[in-house]
């Protein structure tokens, strides 16, 4: 595959807590100094119309849906952020990074949410059709560091967080199973180190993929 055909998206995906906000926004850094056109986004919402399913998904009674009525309500979420946001920005030549995607309704719904992997690609082939991300970066780490990292955020988005620690776990696992099904387009990062390592370890898969120069900004102490 030559660099041109390669769709100019990337997503960081992993379980609750894993610092994907951190890191995406960190990678959007590195993309602007280097002087790239980026947009950062991310899952659920990244557009008007997704940012309204998103608070119904988010907030509330951990057993308010049920597994598919949640799928349902992220594909909803999903078709507009493509439409409105991911879509028109690839359009324009920008690359995309986005904080989630796909992978967490085949992780959350599909694998741990019980509804198999199957009825997932079923509705994301109706809604999304053949378009897949470029490079996905899981961040992976023990659920119950990733929970307790989240539980500390103390906002109303805990809808997910107040899931049992089984399910959780069950959703750990299914990231790894995931990404063992295409070497190419996965990459498990360890999540478990400092947010620079993190950071550095993200930005050298990037650079390799895409063949890149991409450096990172530390943080100061």
């Amino acid at each position: 595959m030559k660099d041109s055909d390669k769709t100019r998206m990337i997503v960081i995906d992993g379980v609750d807590g894993s610092g994907k906000g951190v890191q995406s926004r960190r990678m959007l850094e590195a993309f602007v100094r280097a002087g790239f056109d980026v947009i950062l986004t991310r899952e659920p919402g990244g557009s008007p119309a997704a940012e309204d399913v998103r608070k119904l998904l988010v907030e509330g009674d951990p057993e308010k849906w049920d597994s598919m009525t949640e799928l349902m309500l992220m594909y909803a979420s999903r078709r507009s952020h493509l439409r409105d946001t991911i879509w028109p920005a690839l359009a324009q030549g920008k690359w995309v990074i986005s904080d989630r995607y796909a992978d967490s309704s085949r992780a959350f719904q599909g694998i741990a949410g019980e509804l198999g992997l199957e009825t997932v690609e079923k509705i994301h082939h109706i809604v999304v059709g053949d378009f897949e991300p470029e490079l996905v970066l899981i961040l992976d780490l023990p659920e119950s560091i990733g929970l307790d990292r989240a539980n500390q955020r103390g906002d109303q988005e805990n809808r997910f967080e107040m899931k049992s620690s089984e399910y959780h776990a069950k959703v750990r696992a299914a990231y790894l199973q995931i990404a063992s099904s295409n070497h190419q387009r996965y990459q498990v990062i360890d999540a478990n180190q400092e947010i620079d390592q993190v950071s550095e370890a993200l930005l050298e898969v990037v650079n390799r993929h895409f063949d890149l120069k991409l450096a990172l900004t530390k943080i100061k102490q």
